[in-house]
């Protein structure tokens, strides 16, 4: 398997099937114990995670009443 220039690899087809890789997945090298790595399906962040990520983002000054007259017509 040859590296690019931007140091990019192509993963089989056989082994994305295999791993449940498709477009976007997140995967992760891990490193074992002889110092070579494994590839691994990035497993999936939290609910709670992915909110909390989120919060303190909102760029609109707005009250919650006028968000919700907004959001109910």
């Amino acid at each position: 398997m040859r590296v690019t220039t931007k140091g990019q690899v192509t993963i089989p087809q056989e082994v994305r099937e295999e791993l449940g890789i498709r477009p976007h997945s997140e995967v992760e090298f891990i490193k074992v114990n002889n110092g070579d790595y494994r590839l691994v399906k990035a497993k999936k962040k939290s609910l709670k995670n992915r909110f909390a990520a989120l919060r303190g983002t909102a760029t609109v000054r707005m009250t919650t009443d006028e968000i919700m007259a907004l959001t109910r017509g």
